[in-house]
């Protein structure tokens, strides 16, 4: 597959995965008063797990087991939870950056580590 069709694949999944994490994101601080930051560690995780399964299949088509491939994509996951983490708070909670935009300039960084860390390792044709 193409690296233009794989980025294409995978920006069209990430649609998906952020309806799942701004919906939770936007609905806990919103409708259940929680606060923006541990809100969207919650949205990252409903965005993981859609993007994972949409990944897989769709972006670049693995040979890997899930067995193997999950524990990968969950170890980059893990860091872009970290990344979401500390970057929303030195946004929200220290630059006082309203939530909404922070996040997406979160997202923007946690999508370049994510595509480029799945590609060349979590999803790579075996033997890689």
């Amino acid at each position: 597959m193409s690296l233009t069709r794989q980025m294409s694949a995978f920006v069209f999944v990430g649609v998906f995965a952020a309806v799942a994490h701004y919906g939770a994101l936007v609905g806990l601080v919103e409708l259940a008063g929680w606060a923006p930051v541990p809100a969207t560690l919650v949205g990252y995780v409903c965005g993981g797990l859609t993007s994972y399964v949409l990944n897989r299949r769709h972006t670049f088509d693995s040979d890997r087991s899930h067995r193997e491939a999950g524990w990968r994509f969950a170890l980059v996951a893990g860091v872009g939870f970290g990344l979401t983490w500390v970057l929303m708070v030195l946004l929200v909670e220290r630059a006082g950056i309203p939530y909404l935009p922070a996040q997406v300039l979160t997202t923007g960084v946690v999508l370049v580590w994510s595509f480029l860390a799945n590609k060349l390792w979590t999803f790579a044709p075996t033997g890689s």
